[in-house]
């Protein structure tokens, strides 16, 4: 399993990173101010790519480095607090569950776009965002198994189990999408698109690799994991439409049919076992699950509008 290439930097944050991690000088620049800022989340997706497949020339001891990580920590807390000020919180993990539900009445989103007025170099863009975080769809999410117990861990492991293809390779979902970047003629390499996405995109993987490499935040990854199965089966709905109605080669069409069926069961499956299971053993994590769900749909936005503006105006949503 080949490791990516390592990207060109995006500030002073990301470049002290890369250096570091080409055998540089060691030393980190102060905190960016802006949380969701292209430095920072640069910053923050280099340290966590090293808990996946690692950088290719890059040696796998900069994992647990003890000054990456306190820099990575920095990091964390600026993004962390950055999401808190702009999530509304609580404890009603109900009636937060039951928001994802609840379609927009204008119908404004990326897949209401796509569906009905989508051109295929728009499809082709949301293809290249999406990329780096379906090619490593549910990797993520794997990190709560150990912490979790009874009915909510063996029910995640079910859904996972879905996620990772049932135990055939060619249905993993994540060979799904580089199947549908094959099928668009676009390159299914895994990361192969980071130089050209933007922080609205780094930020919502980001999210999940903070969640599931810190076990107080279990809740909250949990949280993420709920809302997007969840929300994806309407969504997934409409992408197929849209591929359809552009002539889409069927690789395409197929991912999107699998995740309408597939979190269909899901959304019951987390709602009724995983998340009852876990506030039941668990109750003061509720408004960490609250937050997750709540940083996943803030996040999603910001990418949504960032792709919205941008195609409205006939220009690309991708960097450069």
């Amino acid at each position: 399993m080949p490791s990516p290439k390592l990207p060109a930097d995006r500030g002073p944050l990301s470049a002290a990173v890369l250096r570091a991690l080409t055998g540089g000088s060691i030393g980190f620049p102060e905190v960016d101010d802006d949380p969701y800022g292209e430095d920072l989340q640069l910053a923050l997706h280099l340290c966590y790519e090293l808990h996946y497949r690692g950088w290719a020339g890059v040696d796998d001891a900069w994992e647990w480095d003890p000054d990456l990580l306190r820099l990575r920590a920095e990091l964390e807390r600026a993004f962390l607090a950055g999401l808190k000020s702009d999530v509304d919180g609580g404890e009603d993990v109900t009636g937060t569950v039951d928001q994802l539900l609840v379609e927009p009445v204008d119908g404004s989103g990326v897949s209401h776009f796509l569906a009905e007025r989508g051109q295929w170099w728009h499809v082709r863009e949301f293809f290249a965002h999406r990329s780096i975080y379906h090619l490593k769809e549910a990797d993520p999410h794997a990190w709560v198994i150990p912490r979790l117990s009874g009915r909510a861990k063996a029910a995640l492991v079910a859904v996972e189990f879905d996620e990772f293809g049932g135990g055939r390779a060619e249905r993993v979902h994540a060979q799904l999408f580089a199947d549908l970047l094959a099928a668009a003629g676009m390159d299914p390499g895994y990361l192969a698109y980071l130089e050209q996405v933007p922080a609205e995109m780094l930020a919502t993987v980001n999210l999940m690799s903070l969640c599931g490499l810190h076990r107080g935040l279990r809740g909250a990854l949990v949280g993420h994991f709920a809302a997007a199965e969840i929300t994806t089966a309407p969504s997934a709905r409409r992408m197929a439409a849209a591929l359809r109605r552009l002539g889409a080669k069927p690789a395409c069409v197929e991912f999107y049919t699998e995740h309408i069926e597939a979190d269909a069961v899901h959304e019951q499956i987390m709602r009724r076992d995983v998340l009852d299971d876990l506030l039941a053993r668990e109750p003061e994590l509720a408004a960490d699950v609250v937050f997750g769900i709540q940083a996943t749909e803030v996040l999603e936005q910001r990418l949504g509008e960032r792709m919205l503006s941008a195609w409205q105006e006939g220009s690309t949503s991708l960097r450069g």
